[in-house]
């Protein structure tokens, strides 16, 4: 059976996601951005409404994956904050400046997750390692739960070779969760080709503002929301499973 993990850009989302079948919700803010920690209030309320597994993107900022100790600081309080509302899991990932993991910094983000019995995926900065095969078992020694990835690509389908040998030499000691354009239209042949049960997308729909009034200065996007679509969700679980 294939399962899925929604990436839900707000609250709401999550909760769609849910409704979809999704086993786990990935929650995040600036999803145009990349994504990035979203707002405590937004957590708990999530955690509150949402009874799937809830795991949390602590990422401070958008661009790189190099952070600053004052970001670093940040990022572990973010982690306790995620403890504390009773979240399954955290999703992280820092690298060095020459593009391997930054297993001292990891290291410790791991042990305050741990400290609450929290999971932990490495996130797509893997995508950015300079070495994807040799940080792969960076990231397993360190301990980490999943690692999501494109295969080194701007999208899954396009990195589905290197997703088949990260696969291989992982052997099971991490799971390998592919990620990055991922639709309900597409899983079915990713899923064939990778031999993989688990697979992350945000399946959204945009939905159209309930406004009446619309301000001549805005732009027409303006009044539009990206949110996570329930059928979407469906339909890509209905799909992947067709093998």
């Amino acid at each position: 059976m294939i399962s899925l993990e929604v990436c839900a850009n707000s609250t709401k989302s999550a909760i769609e996601g849910q409704k979809g079948g999704a086993i786990r919700i990935e929650l995040c803010d600036n999803l145009a951005e990349g994504g990035t920690t979203p707002s405590l209030s937004q957590i708990e309320k999530t955690r509150q409404l949402v009874d799937i597994q809830l795991n949390i993107l602590i990422r401070p900022r958008e661009g790189d994956f190099l952070y600053s100790d004052l970001e670093f600081e940040i990022m572990k309080q973010d982690i306790h904050y995620c403890g504390h509302a009773g979240c399954d899991g955290v999703v992280f990932g820092i690298l060095n400046n020459d593009g391997s993991i930054d297993k001292k910094r990891n290291k410790e983000l791991l042990k305050i997750a741990k400290e609450y019995d929290m999971n932990a995926t490495f996130h797509r900065a893997f995508d950015r390692c300079k070495d994807l095969f040799s940080s792969l078992e960076d990231i397993i020694e360190l301990g980490f739960d999943h690692i999501l990835t494109s295969g080194g690509e701007k999208t899954a389908p396009e990195g589905k070779d290197t997703l088949k040998k990260l696969i291989e030499q992982a052997d099971n000691k991490i799971v390998i969760m592919p990620g990055g354009g991922i639709t309900e239209e597409n899983i079915n042949e990713l899923a064939k080709y990778t031999g993989l049960k688990e697979f992350h997308g945000s399946f959204r729909s945009r939905i159209q503002s309930q406004m009446e009034y619309f301000a001549p200065i805005d732009d027409t996007g303006e009044y539009t929301i990206l949110q996570t679509d329930v059928n979407k969700v469906k339909e890509a679980i209905l799909n992947a499973n067709k093998i």
